[in-house]
């Protein structure tokens, strides 16, 4: 792999030109770029000589559509996000709604936040472990991350009816309390999975093709990494204790005892070791919640003033005239009008720091919101780390950054 780095640079500093570029379209419908990712390569022979990624084949434009929706119904949007973690998507959101509305969550709302974002940061590492692995050529390992993740999806199915858009956290607390069939479901599975990481482990640590395919492929060094504006275990793999959980922490992380795992050479293995530890961490967080909900037992789960969720009531008359569309129409009460402000809020989601920025006009609804994606910055940063790597490394180098299209494309 080194040689073919030392062959690149030494073309490029004889000759800007290439005399017989060799092009070649990855995507967007393949199955190694786990969604709609254009890639144009430019070749010579297996050597990545020059990588363009194109995006933008996902945009449902939904910073637009949050400016035509209220409060509470711009969180469904979050859900379209990063669709593997939704409930991390959901939390940036009312955070940023709570500072506008000055809402103080309750403690038990906090601590269920917290276990539903930890659920939702293992079941995005399994979903990555298990299609990285099968990229690589390790069959075995998807199937037992399969496994264990439909675990956690069948408990969120408990919780809010939902396996994947949950719209579980809401403005001012979350939706419904955990019953206590799902308080023992999540105890049984916090004893059972440190073993089964351990199975993940055993499968593919010692496994030389994995080691060669993973160690020494796309070096990011600690100044490369905050230039192209990583985040996430792609950042703390170079070695940079960077966590938001850490740094400005929400919700109940305060609370809770974990440890931010970095990595070392910076290098696609040492980014596969910083998710397997945050597996375990993730799972420590979520028994520390779970014994914590004993002190919270009767209190609230919404802050006192959160908006109602608008919920339309069917009115079986005709529309009025002139242009009746549906037969019928919808009646429901609105949430009040917002004073006039701004508020900013990031958290640490399973692919990185997810950020929004919201305006308020003074109506019920955003003038303006801004949502920061790693899903994005991350794939900005294929070309660099791509540049003189074999064609075959590219499927490696997409698969440790862990992007999701719905996150990038917005």
């Amino acid at each position: 792999m080194s040689t073919a780095l030392i062959e690149v640079t030494s073309k490029q500093k004889d000759s800007n030109y290439w005399e017989e570029p060799f092009y070649i379209n990855m995507g967007p419908q393949h199955p190694s770029t786990h969604g709609v990712l254009r890639l144009v390569l430019e070749l010579d022979g297996e050597t990545i000589v020059n990588c363009d990624p194109r995006i933008g084949y996902l945009h449902r434009g939904v910073e637009k559509l949050s400016e035509n929706l209220n409060y509470n119904q711009t969180i469904t949007l979050s859900d379209r996000l990063d669709y593997i973690a939704s409930a991390a998507n959901n939390t940036v959101f009312c955070l940023a709604f709570e500072k506008l509305f000055g809402l103080e969550v309750p403690r038990r709302a906090k601590l269920l936040r917290t276990i539903v974002n930890e659920m939702a940061r293992i079941s995005s590492h399994l979903l990555w472990l298990a299609t990285h692995a099968l990229d690589i050529g390790a069959m075995t390992v998807f199937l037992y991350c399969f496994r264990d993740r439909e675990w956690l999806l069948n408990i969120f199915e408990k919780i809010c009816g939902a396996r994947l858009t949950h719209t579980y956290v809401r403005v001012g607390g979350v939706r419904q309390d955990f019953t206590q069939e799902i308080i023992d479901d999540l105890y049984r599975f916090t004893e059972e999975f440190p073993s089964r990481i351990l199975e993940y482990e055993t499968l593919i640590d010692v496994n030389r093709i994995w080691l060669k395919r993973t160690k020494d492929i796309a070096v990011v060094s600690v100044e490369e990494a905050i230039n192209l504006g990583l985040t996430g275990p792609v950042l703390r793999g170079s070695g940079i204790p960077y966590d938001v959980r850490k740094f400005r922490p929400y919700d109940s992380y305060s609370e809770v005892e974990f440890e931010v795992p970095t990595g070392e050479r910076g290098d696609t293995y040492d980014r596969y070791r910083v998710r397997m530890i945050e597996l375990r961490q993730s799972n420590w967080i979520i028994k520390q919640c779970l014994d914590k909900l004993s002190e919270t037992e009767g209190e609230s789960i919404l802050a006192e003033g959160s908006p109602d969720l608008l919920i339309p009531e069917k009115v079986k008359e005709p529309e009025p005239k002139p242009h009746p569309k549906k037969g019928f129409i919808f009646t429901g009460k609105d949430i009040g009008a917002l004073p006039p402000g701004e508020a900013f809020a990031s958290i640490e989601s399973p692919k990185g720091e997810l950020a929004v920025y919201v305006v308020s006009d003074g109506t019920n609804k955003p003038w303006r919101l801004r949502i920061r994606t790693p899903s994005f910055v991350h794939i900005s940063a294929i070309p660099a780390l791509t540049k003189g790597h074999l064609i075959a490394d590219l499927i490696a180098i997409i698969g440790t950054l862990d992007v999701v299209l719905g996150d990038c494309d917005r």
